[in-house]
């Protein structure tokens, strides 16, 4: 497996076993992430989630990924899944900070 490869199957990997339909809102999602995860996940998490966003594919391409590996209605946050996974990312950084 690549480096490619091995990055979306983190990215998949954490959307999916965090934001499935069982989570109850996405921010008790993520707080449940942050809370229970140990501090080099968050910052792998972080790590991955950042080369997808800079990976070379299309806005389409990546918001279909986010789409397709979570159980969010992403109109109701007011936000599309690329801007939602960009604040999740700051939101995991500041996690960092206060671990």
């Amino acid at each position: 497996m690549n480096d490619k490869d091995y990055m979306y199957e983190e990215v998949s990997d954490f959307l999916d076993g965090t934001f499935h339909q069982d989570m109850g809102t996405v921010e008790k999602a993520l707080n449940e992430f942050i809370e229970e995860a140990h501090k080099v996940c968050i910052e792998n998490t972080v790590k991955y989630i950042t080369e997808f966003l800079k990976s070379d594919l299309s806005t389409q391409e990546k918001e279909a990924f986010i789409e397709y590996y979570t159980e969010i209605y992403f109109p109701s946050l007011k936000l599309n899944p690329i801007e939602w996974l960009e604040q999740t990312v700051e939101t995991l950084k500041q996690a960092l900070k206060n671990h």
